[in-house]
């Protein structure tokens, strides 16, 4: 056996992930429809004023204002009506004093116009005549060429995430591609004699992989395109083997292997092929956490316990991918609520507790580092300090939902 000689912090290892971090630098182009939650790779500024051309901010009559001034129901202006304007075509005639022209919302303003009245507002006198009961001011209902944007304004900013807004804001101006970085492609991996693909027959002494599903899962989720690879055999060879069909993408993440038994030869293959930049954090579950380089790319050595590896994702995979990725950081919902039961926790290891909300109070569902229940059974963890080895039943909890 060969036992962790240290630990480092929780915020140790969180700074040394952020000291190694090169954020994605490749880009790509994609439709605009693939664009949500991407984010932008250059400035965007707008070909075109927005919108092209002026008009109507609603069902009406476009008018010249001063032709309804002091218009009232006693005292109705009337006008004749020339056109009827409605969207996806220009105006055929131009408005006169004493004419209108009956126009739908969004539909191009005639020349001559400056004003239009709600619908509301008006009755039909005949034919072709309309009362006007209001008056109006010049502009009003009127959205004006480029009230939205102007020819050369920025649309989106390089860095920024592409909401549904902000596409919104793009197909306005006629972009049907955006420039993005590109998704981080991360290699997924378990180590292990004893690890077989679901589907298979389980022969004695085997575990189904679950950790190359559950680390899949959390890299789509959160920016990343997932790439798994077989589990790999408990050697040096295999596992310097695994690294190099895993040298040229973004991100490496294996899960077993960097424990402290003899068997555990992913610290022997990193030394082979890269630098360790530590190995073992003071944090329950997940200690035998490990990060390197394998030439340029980082890699991630999660514990082999669903539990530990699956822990250790959200709190060190997520938000190292988004920030490879470029994304804003992820905020997790949190609530506030009463232990339910008395949680004994190790003390000088930071531990994060999952629990079950039941009743408005937290309940422990920790079971083990080996249980994949203890965290499909939980809504989310507390956090328990290095320096605390109880907390009491009825203490208020911070609880950060799954």
């Amino acid at each position: 056996m060969r036992p962790f000689t240290s630990t480092i912090s929780l915020d140790e290892a969180r700074s040394r992930l952020a000291a190694h971090l090169r954020p994605i630098a490749r880009t790509e182009r994609v439709p605009l429809e693939e664009a949500s939650g991407r984010v932008t790779a250059a400035d965007v500024r707008s070909p075109i004023d927005v919108p092209p051309f002026a008009r109507s901010a609603m069902d009406g009559y476009a008018v010249v204002a001063e032709d309804v001034a002091g218009a009232s129901k006693a005292a109705p202006a009337r006008l004749r009506l020339v056109d009827r304007i409605y969207t996806g075509r220009m105006p055929s005639i131009d408005i006169e004093r004493g004419t209108c022209a009956e126009i739908a919302t969004g539909a191009p303003l005639p020349a001559g116009a400056d004003a239009v009245v709600m619908v509301e507002e008006t009755s039909k006198a005949a034919a072709d005549e309309i009362e006007i009961f209001a008056t109006a001011t010049a502009g009003q209902n009127i959205a004006r060429r480029g009230a939205d944007m102007t020819t050369g304004d920025v649309i989106v900013s390089s860095g920024d995430l592409l909401t549904p807004s902000r596409i919104g804001a793009l197909a306005a101006t006629g972009c049907a591609v955006a420039e993005v970085f590109a998704k981080p492609r991360v290699a997924i991996l378990s180590t292990g004699n004893e690890v077989v693909e679901p589907g298979r027959t389980l022969a004695p002494g085997q575990i189904y992989d679950v950790n190359r599903f559950t680390l899949g899962a959390i890299v789509g989720a959160h920016g990343g395109v997932p790439e798994p690879h077989r589990a790999a055999e408990d050697s040096v060879d295999a596992l310097v083997a695994a690294l190099d069909a895993c040298a040229k993408t973004d991100l490496i993440v294996f899960s077993g292997g960097s424990s402290v038994g003899e068997r555990d030869l992913v610290v022997d293959a990193i030394a082979a092929r890269g630098e360790m930049i530590f190995h073992g954090i003071a944090v329950r579950p997940g200690k035998p956490t490990a990060f390197a380089r394998i030439g340029e790319t980082p890699f991630l050595g999660m514990p082999g316990n669903p539990t530990s590896c699956l822990s250790n994702a959200y709190i060190l995979l997520v938000p190292y991918l988004r920030a490879l990725a470029r994304l804003p950081p992820y905020v997790p919902r949190t609530m506030r609520v009463p232990l339910g039961r008395r949680i004994a926790s190790a003390v000088n290891r930071h531990q994060f507790y999952t629990v079950r909300a039941r009743d408005g109070a937290a309940f422990p569902a920790f079971k083990g580092s080996g249980d994949i229940t203890s965290l499909s059974q939980a809504d989310g963890y507390i956090e328990i300090a290095a320096d605390t080895s109880v907390v009491e039943e009825g203490t208020v909890v911070e609880v950060t939902l799954f």
